[in-house]
């Protein structure tokens, strides 16, 4: 039987396109693996990469806060942002943010001038105790943040907003707000953000002094009684409830607008022999009683009487005395005792 050969069919255009397609795809596959493994490669390494370097920053700047005890610009600007506890006091974080903030405002003027002024043996001692101040006043306002939360007390963006315009215009000079930033600038090393926050912790901290402080609103009444039956006798009131108010004289004419906490800017709104009455110091450290001796137009005489607020501090140093108190950072080193060759 003979074998009958079939005639090859004629090829379409199409299928000899499908089957170059196909030729080239197989010659090509021989590349893919080897390409997606090695893309992958790249991927992990990119992330490992970031991954370290990541840690090494994290770990940089963790060694400058918290062993090295840097203060520098970069940090202070670094904690505004991530919010790390420098402290925590009763539980309630202690930001590092408010501590540099609190530091840099003491110290930005002093070391501007130490060229001409300090030697660097007097900076250091004086870095050292502004960062112990700084870090205390950092614990209080946080403290005060934790009971004025748990007493439902609140400071508003107004009340801020209201106390910055007071500020403008402190010793009765009217300053234009961009003048008033710059000195903060200059002499604090404070934004305007960053005064605005020095406000809030301050005006906060007084609100809960005022609330907590049933002694010193008793006291404070009692000056008013007292004061009312004796004719406004300051002294006398003075002598009759002892170190539990302080008495103060000017001694004589002071300028009106002078930074008292508010006492001769008050006394000025007076009549000889008029008494005011309680109202809080701008420091917020207390209540005050003033009484006008004499005036002119600038100047005042006049004798106050101070009711100290002193049941925060209390609170404050009983947390401090029961460890409730824990820093993260160690400021100066605790002084070691002689040894026997020493002595």
């Amino acid at each position: 039987m003979a074998l009958v050969k079939k005639k090859d069919t004629k090829k379409t255009e199409r299928e000899k396109v499908d089957e170059r397609r196909d030729e080239v795809l197989s010659k090509g596959r021989k590349f893919k693996y080897p390409l997606q493994w090695t893309r992958h490669r790249i991927v992990i390494n990119t992330i490992l990469i970031t991954v370290i370097i990541v840690a090494m920053v994290v770990i940089g700047i963790w060694l400058a806060l918290y062993r090295l005890n840097m203060t520098d610009e970069l940090l202070f600007r670094i904690t505004r942002i991530v919010p790390v506890p420098v402290a925590t006091v009763d539980s309630e974080n202690v930001l590092f943010s408010d501590y540099l903030m609190l530091y840099r405002s003491s110290m930005t003027s002093i070391e501007r001038q130490s060229g001409s002024q300090f030697d660097e043996e007097s900076l250091d001692q004086l870095r050292t105790e502004y960062k112990k101040s700084a870090i205390s006043e950092a614990e209080k306002y946080s403290y005060a943040a934790k009971l004025a939360r748990e007493s439902g007390i609140t400071v508003s963006d107004e009340e801020v907003q209201n106390e910055f315009q007071r500020h403008l215009n402190l010793g009765g000079i009217e300053r234009s707000e961009e003048s008033f930033i710059k000195i903060v600038s200059d002499n604090f090393g404070l934004s305007k953000s960053e005064y605005e926050r020095m406000l809030y912790l301050s005006l906060l901290k007084s609100k809960v002094e005022i609330d907590i402080d049933s002694t010193a609103n008793q006291i404070a009444n009692q000056v008013e009684k007292l004061l009312s039956e004796n004719g406004n006798d300051y002294k006398a009131v003075a002598e009759q409830l002892g170190d539990k108010i302080s008495y103060q004289e000017t001694g004589g004419l002071v300028d009106s607008k002078n930074i008292d906490g508010g006492r001769a800017s008050e006394a000025m709104k007076l009549e000889p022999g008029e008494s005011s009455g309680k109202f809080i110091s701008m420091s917020g450290d207390g209540y005050y009683f003033v009484k006008l001796i004499n005036k002119t137009d600038s100047q005042v005489n006049f004798v106050s009487i101070r009711v100290p607020f002193t049941e925060f501090a209390k609170r404050f140093d009983t947390l401090k005395q029961d460890n409730k108190i824990i820093e993260y950072i160690t400021i100066a080193p605790e002084e070691q005792a002689p040894s026997p060759e020493q002595q």
